[in-house]
């Protein structure tokens, strides 16, 4: 019977293998648009000061100009910047969006008529301004929308935390057909597929993957047998609180659920390579990051070739070891000729890493003051701006805060990166900081918009634990706001004139 889980597991070893071993290869200041990550929305962390400096250039409104909201919002319609100012403003109401989740996870929603009232006021409201539909064809509409307004989309197929074998494939059977979507869009119009290994891997074996992860680079003479080619996932200042004893081995069964992973990572990285639409694997928090990383670049080994990396990793830059894990990382897939794609970020698991490392009594692992948090984004944005102008990289800066964006331009116009280029894309979430995405596509770079879509009752808690974990950044888009209130006075004056 053990030979039926190692065989397979042996066979993916050795082809990654060959596959590998054939290669050469100042803080920013938070602004009146929110200081947060995009992609992963978390809010922001307690402010003091900070004296770190990063190799950007001085503060300069020149590249973005969001004080001509009449060229900023062009391509949008008065409809639709009226229902954005309405949501928005409706978001920013704290107390409202505490009675909704309250709602959403008491008994109430067991009663059949009060979920059909909830679902369909969601679904007419915040999930329609924050979600771009419900299936991949309602999905591919939204991404021709926003493509008309020169913009480009990031299909997010938003479920994740599956618990079994079953559960994960049908997952995977989701993201293949998002990819299989994405075929029928304008070129290009499709910057990535996002994927959630937590989506395609049961949790619980992550986790236990993570474990010993981190109990291998602790120890250098213990040896997982099972464990793939991979870049460097540690460095030593990265949290190993998870890991307080040496875990057990993986049984067969748990190997064989492992190969089944790398089975699926492998099937959506083909469809991917195959319709040339990169796949960008989201960070999580850090008890499973490890595996997360693991997934990430023994796939990357495989299938970024020819300088175009097809397999792009998160880096979620609240962390303390983020700069670190960067570096390493990029250093050693440049010794083995590996072209490597990123996706910055500032994080998105900020309450729950903080609860945790409490009640252990260790150090947390992301970054004490919101001014570290911003230097080591920027430092990791201007890293891998010069690696994408020496041609040896790719980079998705995630970013809803107008300084960092600002900075991250004026730092590609000096290296001379072409504003088309598609190895440097800005993103931001679609249904938010829109004046941002517009500015930069104003200014010629390439934007995308995050854009995650599923049937409303499976997306929910996708949507509710954001929302946990994100309190005060839908109130702290202040300038979305009072952009969108402008352009909405400017356009009525006009039409009263």
């Amino acid at each position: 019977m053990a030979n039926r889980f190692v065989s397979p597991k042996k066979l993916l070893q050795t082809t990654l293998r060959c596959s590998f071993s054939t290669r050469p290869l100042n803080a920013a200041a938070p602004s009146s648009l929110t200081a947060v990550s995009p992609l992963t929305l978390e809010d922001k962390p307690p402010t003091t000061t900070s004296t770190t400096t990063t190799p950007f250039t001085t503060f300069s409104n020149s590249t973005i100009n969001l004080d001509d909201t009449k060229s900023l919002f062009s391509s949008l319609s008065t409809t639709k910047l009226l229902r954005s100012a309405i949501n928005l403003h409706a978001a920013a109401v704290e107390p409202m969006v505490d009675l909704g989740m309250w709602v959403m996870n008491s008994k109430l929603m067991n009663a059949g008529l009060l979920r059909g009232v909830m679902v369909a006021g969601i679904r007419h409201t915040f999930f329609e301004h924050f979600c771009a539909g419900e299936n991949p064809a309602e999905a591919c509409r939204k991404v021709n929308e926003i493509w008309d307004c020169g913009l480009r989309g990031m299909l997010v197929y938003a479920l994740e935390h599956a618990g079994d074998n079953e559960s994960c494939d049908r997952n995977l059977d989701g993201f293949l057909r998002t990819v299989e979507a994405a075929k029928s869009l304008p070129p290009s119009s499709v910057s990535c597929v996002i994927v959630k290994i937590t989506a395609i891997c049961p949790m619980g074996l992550l986790k236990r993957v993570s474990d010993l992860l981190r109990w291998e680079y602790k120890n250098e003479s213990y040896q997982l047998p099972w464990k793939l080619n991979t870049l460097p996932i540690f460095t030593d200042s990265s949290p190993f609180y998870h890991t307080p004893i040496k875990p057990n081995p993986l049984t067969p069964e748990e190997e064989q659920n492992l190969y089944l992973g790398h089975e699926r990572l492998e099937k959506l990285c083909q469809k991917c390579l195959e319709a040339n639409v990169p796949l960008s694997i989201d960070a999580e928090d850090t008890s499973v990051q490890p595996s997360i990383d693991y997934f990430t670049y023994s796939a990357a080994l495989r299938y970024n070739k020819d300088d175009n990396p097809i397999v792009y990793g998160t880096i979620q830059s609240y962390l303390k070891d983020a700069k670190e894990r960067l570096y390493s990382a990029t250093s050693a897939a440049e010794k083995m000729g590996v072209p490597m794609g990123f996706k910055l970020v500032r994080g998105a698991y900020m309450s729950s890493e903080r609860k945790l490392a409490s009640s252990l009594g260790v150090e947390s692992p992301i970054h004490n003051t919101i001014d570290q948090t911003h230097a080591c984004f920027n430092d990791c944005a201007s890293f891998m701006l010069e690696k994408t102008a020496n041609g040896s990289g790719a980079v998705v800066l995630a970013t809803h805060n107008l300084e960092s964006g600002t900075k991250a331009a004026e730092k590609a116009r000096e290296l001379g990166i072409e504003k088309e280029k598609q190895k440097l894309q800005f993103a931001q979430l679609y249904g938010m900081a829109d004046s941002l995405s517009f500015g930069l596509r104003n200014a010629g770079f390439q934007v995308s918009k995050y854009m995650p879509f599923g049937p409303v009752e499976l997306v929910m808690p996708y949507l509710l634990r954001r929302a946990e974990e994100n309190r005060g950044l839908l109130s702290a888009s202040t300038l979305d706001r009072q952009l969108l209130r402008k352009e909405l006075k400017r356009r009525l004056k006009d039409a009263i004139m």
